[in-house]
């Protein structure tokens, strides 16, 4: 049984170099393109990273060697430059029709956004007993997808803040729904970076989304926390998109401790929900603590673990530790 489990071991080893070097091949060639506005090469450079990264893998990017974690800190922030610029191409295509709203079916990521929307959408209705009335969404862009949809197929009544530091992005993302009169009374985007976004605004808000590229190191990410952490209203919901696996070859990992123990107030950790299908992102909600209340990560009492099946995708539910801790 141990040479088993030992061969096992090397099989898997094996199977993770061979996937870290296909990485470097892709990040090498990436590097190299004289832009990254999206094209034929960019796209199928990026088509095959994507791929390459989505099927489960056991592999945990922290514990990478030097050099393949500074080539993943690397990689990730030309994801985010590229993304941004695809967004921004869309963004433009969608706003020179009469009706943008008509044609998001263009965007080659929308099918992805409307399982995402779903599940997230899912996700915090097990955690909330009322609908949520006044939504953020913290790095919305140029193409604000989640918010769209989260406006017009899942809460219909609620207002949607969004905060993006990039003017340009807030200019585009707010003339695809300037002809729709609904969504244009319940749409705001505000330029600003999250940092200097202070209370009097946060707590206005039911909910916090924040996308999964506002904090691409572990150190930016934890800086962005604490700061939601220390304004955000006792009792609001943070939704945070995550990666796991090879997807963190794609995003930044947001881990439950990051979201729990080293942040001032803290968040209540609620649940981690992990999809195996072409949805990339994993989502942490978390809730915020009451004042003077200590930290706690637990379990979500919820049927989270239905959440696949409820939507129509599996996925996993991370276990998180129960363990209290009293207020100093």
């Amino acid at each position: 049984m141990g040479v088993q489990e030992e061969n096992m071991s090397v099989q898997e080893q094996e199977e993770e170099n061979t996937l870290v070097q296909k990485v470097f091949d892709l990040y090498h060639s990436i590097s190299n393109l004289p832009t990254l506005k999206p094209s034929k090469e960019t796209n199928n450079l990026f088509t095959q990273l994507v791929h390459l990264c989505i099927p489960p893998s056991p592999i945990d990017v922290s514990r990478l060697p030097k050099p393949a974690s500074d080539m993943r800190s690397r990689l990730i922030r030309l994801c985010g430059e590229a993304e941004g610029l695809l967004e921004s191409h869309y963004a433009t295509l969608l706003a020179s029709h009469a009706n943008p709203l008509d044609h998001l079916h263009l965007f080659p990521y929308h099918s992805n956004y409307l399982k995402l929307s779903l599940l997230e959408h899912t996700i915090l209705t097990t955690h909330t007993t009322t609908t949520p009335t006044s939504i953020a969404f913290i790095g919305s862009g140029p193409l604000p997808l989640t918010s769209i949809i989260l406006a017009t197929h899942h809460l219909t009544r609620a207002r949607f803040h969004n905060y993006d530091i990039d003017a340009a992005a807030n200019a585009k993302a707010a003339r695809l729904v300037r002809a729709d009169p609904d969504l244009r009374a319940r749409m705001t985007f505000r330029t600003a970076d999250v940092m200097e976004v202070g209370a009097r605004e946060l707590r206005a808000h039911d909910v916090v989304f924040l996308a999964a590229l506002v904090g691409m190191s572990e150190g930016e990410k934890e800086g962005v926390l604490e700061h939601l952490g220390r304004n955000m209203a006792p009792g609001a919901l943070l939704m945070l998109r995550s990666a796991r696996g090879a997807r963190a070859f794609l995003y930044p990992v947001v881990e439950a401790g990051m979201v729990g123990d080293r942040l001032w107030g803290g968040f209540e950790v609620l649940s981690v929900y992990h999809p195996e299908d072409e949805v990339i992102n994993s989502v942490v909600v978390a809730r915020r603590c009451a004042v003077g209340v200590g930290v706690v990560v637990r379990p979500s009492t919820c049927k989270c673990m239905e959440i696949g099946h409820m939507v129509g995708h599996g996925g996993l539910m991370e276990e998180l530790p129960l363990e209290e801790q009293q207020p100093s």
